[in-house]
């Protein structure tokens, strides 16, 4: 067949010159790193830096509400709990006009329970007739628990990968794999950073980096064998032909790969409402530059260190017998 099924847009084989471009586009990801570290941790403050810290590292109140079928008249609700001295109250659109998110914090030393008690009720006399669709309250204690969790997990989360490809493949393999992992990591918290106003660091966000991690490795992996298989076969050709062909070879696949899981994020990122949003944001994002690093991050750390050749051939395969 000359073209494949359904996908004729895309050739079965490229031939590009990813190495050639490498340095530059290395050069630009430090950059970007830097940008980003410095977006996600300016003003230099806990708990979350320049990031929307949400509830579960923040700690406090929020409160889904929908006045259905009348829209949420926001003005109303900020009159409703001004006097509540409620500390950080941030009212907000809940994805469709009858509906809202309420974030606030408790005055020191207040009861929590009675003070949501008290706020839904100012809530309802101001607005008639309320749903109260999500309580969610969290402990400062909880939410300091939680963070440093959350951050403990995306670290042993690099190390485990490290470890992994150090043992499946060789020294450099594994440090290009952990370089790439890092630069995804910095580069999701620059862009919750730069769309804090949208995307809140949570524990749905924690979720949504460890899933892109995962992603990452899995197509860092599948270019390295490649790559390792090629330079079983082609012992004289340069390391640069060697990691262009390898990933030249997974390139379809990867796009492909990565196209299936795109159409449902976006499906999710439309349709699941505001509670989703950030998390399908966090994933496309991240599939994508975890693509990009598999090919300008990985390989040319591998380009820069170097391999150890095999001295075996790779082993053909052997045609399957059919048993009569």
């Amino acid at each position: 067949m000359k073209y494949w099924p359904l996908i004729k847009v895309l050739p079965v084989r490229t031939h590009f010159r990813f190495v050639r471009l490498a340095r530059v586009f290395s050069t630009l990801s430090v950059l970007a790193i830097a940008g980003s570290l410095f977006l996600a941790l300016y003003p230099f403050k806990l708990p979350c830096g320049g990031l929307a810290c949400g509830i579960d590292f923040a700690g406090g109140t929020v409160l889904e509400l929908s006045t259905a079928p009348k829209a949420v008249d926001t003005s109303k609700v900020h009159e409703a709990l001004d006097g509540m001295r409620l500390g950080d109250l941030v009212v907000q659109g809940g994805g469709s006009p009858s509906a809202a998110i309420i974030r606030f914090q408790a005055p020191p030393g207040a009861d929590i329970t009675k003070t949501v008690a008290a706020a839904q009720g100012r809530l309802t006399q101001a607005l008639g007739t309320v749903k109260f669709t999500r309580t969610d309250v969290v402990g400062p204690k909880v939410s300091g628990e939680l963070l440093s969790s959350g951050l403990i997990g995306l670290g042993l989360a690099i190390l485990l990968m490290l470890l992994y490809i150090w043992f499946r493949f060789e020294l450099q393999f594994g440090l290009g794999a952990v370089a790439a992992l890092f630069h995804d990591v910095f580069l999701t918290f620059g862009m919750m950073a730069l769309l804090k106003n949208y995307i809140e660091f949570d524990l749905r966000a924690v979720a949504a980096i460890l899933t892109i991690i995962g992603y990452s490795m899995n197509d860092t992996v599948v270019v390295f064998d490649r790559f390792r298989e090629n330079l079983r076969k082609y012992k004289r050709m340069p390391l640069g032909d060697v990691i262009d062909m390898s990933i030249n070879e997974m390139l379809t696949r990867t796009i492909i790969t990565s196209m299936t899981a795109v159409l449902a994020l976006v499906a999710l990122a439309v349709f699941g409402g505001p509670s989703l949003f950030g998390l399908s944001v966090i994933l496309l994002f991240g599939i994508a530059i975890g693509t990009y690093s598999s090919i300008y991050i990985a390989a040319p750390v591998i380009l820069l260190w170097g391999v150890k050749r095999a001295d075996e051939e790779a082993e053909p395969l052997k045609p399957a017998t059919v048993r009569r």
